[in-house]
Formats: C-alpha cells, sequence, structure tokens
C-alpha cells in the first residue's frame, strides 16, 4: 500500500519537476517564491489530473482475475499457500 501512494504521490510532484527544470532553463531562481505563487494553483491542478488519470486507468485497464484470493489455509494437517484461485 505505501508503495502505491509513493507512487501516486511521485506522479503528483511531475508538473513541479517540470516547472522547476523551466525556471531553471529561464535563468531564474527556482527558490523565490515570487516565481511560483502565479503557477501554484495550475501545478497543483495539473498534478491532480495526472494522478487521478492514472487511477481512472488502472482502474479500466488492469488485469482482471475471474477467482478470488483463497488464503493461506490447513488441508489434512498440510499447510496450503493461498493465492489468486
Amino acid at each position: 500500500m505505501l508503495r502505491r501512494v509513493l507512487e501516486e504521490f511521485g506522479l503528483f510532484l511531475i508538473p513541479f519537476a517540470l516547472f522547476v527544470v523551466y525556471l531553471v532553463l529561464a535563468g531564474r531562481n527556482p527558490l523565490r517564491r515570487i516565481h511560483w505563487d502565479a503557477h501554484l494553483f495550475r501545478l497543483v491542478l495539473a498534478g491532480l489530473t495526472i494522478v487521478i488519470a492514472t487511477l481512472v486507468y488502472e482502474g479500466l485497464f488492469s488485469e482482471r482475475r475471474p477467482g478470488g484470493y483463497v488464503p493461506t489455509h490447513m488441508e489434512n494437517g498440510h499447510l496450503v499457500p493461498g493465492g489468486f484461485r
């Protein structure tokens, strides 16, 4: 679960990273707040759009399994590992 949250957070940060690259290439200091104030709302909106689009894509096109998950259990005194059946 933590991996999934970190992946989505990384996707959210893509517009911010691209804006930092733009500021550096334009010869501006990316650490000055004045360069960020006018663009912050659009960057957050772009990040949320990327995250939502990724979640929708994953929900629509991810692999589906016909069976369900069977947990690890005991059969006739032997441990049977769990898995998708």
